[in-house]
């Protein structure tokens, strides 16, 4: 009976051991399951942050790459337009080169017909002389009893008497024509030695491009309703003019000082990027004061060019102002410091003071840079402005006189008005328009070419002289001096042009002969 409660006591105890066992296993487990669930939802909570850095992240990256993309693609654009346009350029160029050498293979093929023909005329005239002469010297040997030989000589004498009597004259006429022609000569002389101080000019413009990185950025310069623009011609007093022309705008002024610091402006809002009224008020404003600092650096280097010293700061402004002005094309600064090396070369040959004399030439049209805004000539307002500087009294009759509007007071004054004559009306000095330019150029050899026996004309010297070559079996040198008298009446009654133009009348006779 012991033993059955023995057994049973056993059974009971695996059975309860079992039992919490399991219980414990089931515990553990679900602990087990608890402690993986959080680590799950920690890991995910973990995962969603990373993910959503790693986005932010890639879209800062994304967006960075997109604009240094866009700049690197605007750059190379700019590259590309650049040389598409050398590239036209250039098929231009070499379609003119080729044009050109087609006309001269044509006009040497031409030439070489006319020599051909005049040498078939030639022989053919030989051929009668010969002729003639065997003719003369029979007739000779039938009237006289002169022998061949006796004959000869006597015809030969006769012929040296007679070309000596024309050597002689030839002689004493080219001794004529040099005296006329050597003062004439000597002042091309002394014109062409001046011409090699003179500096290009820019020619006058009221208009001013500004390129622009693409079109999309003209609506941003338009701004909401016209705010921007309306700001922008608001603050630099010029008319900004947005039309089809692909990434361009241009701004329009008669006065080039505010055209320029608007250029400059555009320019900077443009790169900037940042466009709306307060921000073009600030760049404008800024741009004013860089401007006034560059104006002063332009007249001190030309001042320092031309070795002027001593110039009150206000004049170096103004000089630099100069910079910005024009005249019939030419450059009103260059043309100053062009004045003032002529008259520096001018006072060292009449050996007066040649730093007073460049002195006087650098600020003789000083009253440009003001007369837009000053009632008055510019003589009369650059007396007055170098008065109010300090200046001397040499130097501001200088200015007041080169125009002759008041008394001249000394020998610089004489040579103020001297020099910018000569700066002023040399060859290339005051440009016309390319277009109006070539139509005189050729209006002015298609009057000379409608005379009859004119072979060829070629306006030269910028149009200020053509000279015409005629055909010598058509025009004979008694009639040159006419044709040219006929061309100068014609060409002043139908054409319109600057200063004088030299007509110049070529008749060219060749002889030729072969010795066999």
């Amino acid at each position: 009976m012991i033993a059955l409660y023995i057994i049973i006591g056993v059974v009971v105890g695996l059975g309860l051991g079992w039992w919490f066992g399991e219980l414990f296993e089931k515990n553990r487990l679900r602990k087990s399951k608890e402690d993986a669930a959080k680590v799950i939802k920690e890991a995910k909570i973990k995962s969603e942050e990373v993910l959503r850095k790693a986005d932010l992240d890639g879209k800062e990256l994304l967006y960075k790459l997109r604009v240094e993309f866009e700049k690197q693609h605007s750059s190379k654009k700019e590259e590309l337009n650049a040389l598409e346009k050398r590239l036209m350029q250039r098929d231009e160029n070499l379609e003119k080169r080729l044009n050109f050498i087609e006309k001269k293979e044509q006009e040497l093929d031409g030439r070489d017909q006319k020599i051909k023909d005049i040498t078939n005329d030639l022989e053919a005239k030989q051929a009668t002389y010969s002729q003639m002469i065997d003719e003369e010297k029979e007739k000779l040997k039938k009237i006289s009893s002169l022998t061949q030989e006796e004959a000869r000589d006597l015809l030969l004498k006769r012929y040296e008497e007679e070309l000596r009597s024309e050597k002689a004259k030839m002689i004493r006429e080219m001794e004529e024509q040099i005296k006329e022609e050597s003062d004439e000569k000597a002042k091309e002389i002394i014109s062409l030695a001046i011409q090699r101080c003179a500096v290009e000019h820019t020619t006058e413009t009221t208009v001013s491009v500004v390129p622009l990185p693409n079109d999309e950025i003209k609506g941003r310069i338009i701004g909401r309703e016209g705010r921007n623009i309306r700001a922008f011609e608001m603050a630099t007093g010029v008319d900004l003019v947005i039309d089809d022309t692909p990434e361009a705008v241009s701004l329009s002024s008669f006065d080039p000082i505010r055209r320029e610091v608007a250029r400059i402006s555009l320019g900077k809002l443009v790169h900037d990027g940042r466009i709306h009224p307060a921000r073009i008020e600030e760049i404008v404003v800024k741009t004013k004061q860089e401007f006034d600092k560059k104006l002063i650096e332009e007249g001190k280097a030309a001042a320092f060019e031309v070795e002027i010293h001593n110039l009150h700061p206000e004049l170096m402004k103004l000089l630099g102002k100069l910079k910005y002005r024009t005249s019939f094309g030419q450059n009103a600064l260059q043309h100053s410091k062009e004045v003032a090396f002529i008259m520096g070369i001018f006072a060292a040959e009449l050996n007066i003071d040649p730093r007073i004399a460049k002195r006087a030439g650098l600020l003789h049209d000083i009253g440009k840079s003001v007369d837009h805004q000053i009632e008055g000539t510019h003589a009369q307002i650059g007396g007055d402005l170098l008065k109010k500087y300090g200046e001397s009294d040499i130097v501001r009759n200088a200015a007041e006189s080169h125009h002759e509007e008041v008394e001249i007071k000394s020998l610089y004054s004489f040579l103020a008005v001297v020099a910018d004559a000569i700066s002023a009306s040399r060859p290339g000095a005051r440009r016309e328009t390319l277009e109006t330019y070539i139509k005189r150029l050729k209006q002015l050899e298609t009057v000379t070419n409608s005379f009859e026996g004119v072979d060829k004309s070629y306006a030269i010297q910028a149009g200020r002289e053509i000279r015409v070559l005629v055909q010598p079996n058509k025009v004979k040198d008694e009639e040159i001096k006419l044709l040219a008298h006929e061309m100068k009446k014609k060409i002043e009654e139908e054409m319109d042009y600057p200063g004088n133009i030299k007509i110049t009348v070529i008749r060219e006779t060749r002889a030729v002969d072969y010795a066999k």
